[in-house]
């Protein structure tokens, strides 16, 4: 049985990757310090490997696609809780589109990530991502 404090972690847990799937969709780069730790990993088919928060935040700058827009859903979000430390799984369907149009790209992604509790809350360390399928 879990304890409040587990509950209480899990829950933030579940809205740290919500926040995250709203600063991508909003283009809110430069309020990425809410969502990832200063030395954060990022790994992933798309773009690479990323290392720190300056790194992260100047990549999304610099590929981010005029008029085009995205809306990732995150789904299945497993937890695995030790003390300070957390890691996840989780499903995201990320779907790619322009103003008043149906989606030109869609994606299935996994995600592996370890985050952290900070004092500012909990923060993604490090994200692996795996392309499930593509269309």
């Amino acid at each position: 049985m879990l304890t409040d404090t587990q509950t209480t972690d899990r829950i933030e847990i579940a809205d740290l990757f919500a926040r995250l799937a709203h600063l991508l969709d909003d283009k809110r780069w430069n309020d990425a310090h809410t969502v990832f730790t200063t030395d954060v990993e990022l790994h992933s088919p798309r773009n690479g490997e990323l290392r720190g928060l300056d790194t992260v935040i100047a990549h999304l700058h610099r590929t981010e696609a005029p008029g085009e827009h995205t809306q990732h859903l995150t789904t299945d979000l497993l937890v695995e809780l030790d003390d300070d430390h957390a890691t996840t799984t989780a499903h995201s369907l990320v779907h790619f589109y322009r103003d008043g149009q149906p989606p030109h790209r869609t994606s299935g992604l996994r995600l592996h990530c370890t985050v952290v509790r900070t004092p500012h809350g909990w923060r993604l360390r490090e994200s692996r991502t795996t392309l499930a399928w593509i269309r």
